[in-house]
């Protein structure tokens, strides 16, 4: 089937351009992000007796990821598309934390036995809204619950305007290792549109209590396409995030969902960049960013060449899930927390996303799970080649099963002509000045694209 490809030099292009109306075309097709396949569209309803037999199949010699949810946050932010809400409540609050610990231990008591964890993953929502007690706790039930690797990484999504030096310590206490924080913009003006205010002085004071406190490794997240947003601001937040020394700098394209996320109305699309905008925002990002000496990872992340995702990414080893680009090769990954989805060999698996049905269930000592997706063997072989794809690897083309190979050709043969890919020494390879496409070179592989009522963000 792969003569069904037409026939690229060998050699990298020598332009890293295309015709300016081909580049925003693809700029403004709208497609999957890929942190997952089949994508959670595609899930359907599942039973907790199914779900326990696939958790009854992980061997011993498999490593766990796990990841906690908490929906919670003490204000919105307009662009935010995360599964949240806004609270003080402390008793609901701590109630949650409660069920957290409770479905830690229904979830241990359902596993077979296995070769610990080796990643954990915090995010929301803000986790702190717990409180440091109450994330204290949860924490201890994880490491009682579970057998922690001695090389594990525990990772959190933080707001740097809930961060002090008391909070820092906890968080070190608790064992956290590697912090990200979001910092999106920091303009003043871009701030005030998408109702996240803070200094650029709270930023650096929350960076500095952690590494005080021995969490040394940094994430910054920012973001392009906001309202009011142009190249200057997108640069200086690029400069800002470079200059505290952050191990590690994500890249985000605001994707503006307001069907999916209704509080996004209160920004207006007639404020956002338009796909050109959008496309030089995220050429100058990545211009300072390369300048400063990071190597560019994947769709749209930076790392330091000594950090562990650059040194995986020139290895081979990056892995894309739930939460972006990552190291964590588990082959388990267990989601607790409303809403939080697992993925394991058998398939995915994603817990009630309404609270109050979450919270019945645990305290029933349910697995709260409600929908998920079996996987078959074309979607596993899929899986990989999207993974590959979006972690910006060689694909060998020996090695494509034929049927998904004659699925896939005519996608590749157009992005083959229009110089997004080429063929080289018998493998796919995507052509890394084009980077932000990548998204197009997995789609290749999806099976299901277009497929059902889903709509996606922009690809750019």
């Amino acid at each position: 089937m792969n003569a069904a490809l037409p026939l690229a030099p060998a050699a990298p292009l020598t332009t890293a351009s295309m015709p300016p109306e081909t580049w925003h075309r693809y700029a403004a097709a709208n497609l999957p992000r890929y942190t997952s396949y089949p994508t959670a569209p595609h899930f359907g309803p599942l039973d907790e007796a199914e779900w326990r037999s696939w958790l009854g199949a992980i061997q011993p010699a498999d490593k766990l990821s796990l990841y906690l949810h908490i929906p919670f946050c003490r204000a919105l932010c307009w662009y935010c598309g995360c599964h949240t809400s806004v609270t003080r409540n402390q008793e609901r609050l701590a109630r949650y934390a409660t069920a957290l610990r409770q479905e830690a231990w229904t979830l241990a008591a359902a596993l077979p036995a296995h070769a610990g964890v080796s990643y954990l993953h915090l995010g929301g929502g803000t986790p702190t809204a717990l409180g440091a007690k109450h994330l204290a706790e949860v924490l201890g039930t994880l490491r009682a619950a579970f057998p922690f690797r001695p090389d594990a990484e525990l990772a959190i999504e933080l707001d740097p305007r809930m961060i002090d030096p008391a909070m820092a310590e906890a968080l070190a206490g608790a064992g956290i290792t590697r912090a990200s924080l979001g910092v999106q913009d920091i303009s003043p003006a871009v701030q005030a549109r998408i109702g996240r205010v803070q200094s650029e002085a709270s930023v650096a004071e929350a960076v500095a209590a952690l590494r005080a406190n021995g969490i040394k490794a940094i994430n910054l997240d920012i973001m392009y396409g906001l309202p009011g947003q142009g190249i200057a601001e997108v640069e200086a937040t690029a400069r800002f995030a470079a200059a505290l020394g952050a191990d590690r700098v994500a890249v985000f394209g605001y994707a503006h969902v307001p069907w999916m996320k209704p509080h996004q109305k209160a920004i207006p699309e007639a404020s956002l960049p338009d796909s050109e905008a959008r496309l030089a925002q995220s050429a100058a990002a990545e211009a300072v960013l390369l300048a400063a000496g990071y190597v560019a990872i994947g769709l749209d992340h930076f790392a330091l060449p000594g950090d562990s995702m650059a040194r995986a990414a020139a290895q081979g080893r990056l892995h894309r899930n739930f939460q972006g680009y990552t190291t964590d090769d588990a082959p388990v990954l267990l989601g607790l927390g409303a809403s939080s989805i697992a993925r394991l060999p058998g398939g995915f698996g994603q817990n009630e996303p309404d609270e109050r049905r979450y919270l019945e269930r645990v305290e029933a000592r349910q697995l709260p799970i409600a929908r998920g997706r079996s996987l078959t063997a074309e979607d596993q072989a899929r899986a990989a080649l999207i993974e590959q794809a979006m972690c910006g690897e060689p694909i060998d083309l020996g090695a494509i099963p034929p049927g998904i190979m004659e699925s896939a050709s005519p996608r590749l043969t157009r992005l083959i002509a229009d110089g997004l890919v080429r063929i080289e020494a018998g493998r796919l390879v995507s052509d890394p000045r084009h980077r932000p496409l990548l998204r197009h070179f997995a789609a290749c592989f999806d099976a299901y694209l277009g497929q059902g009522p889903a709509r996606h963000s922009k690809a750019v």
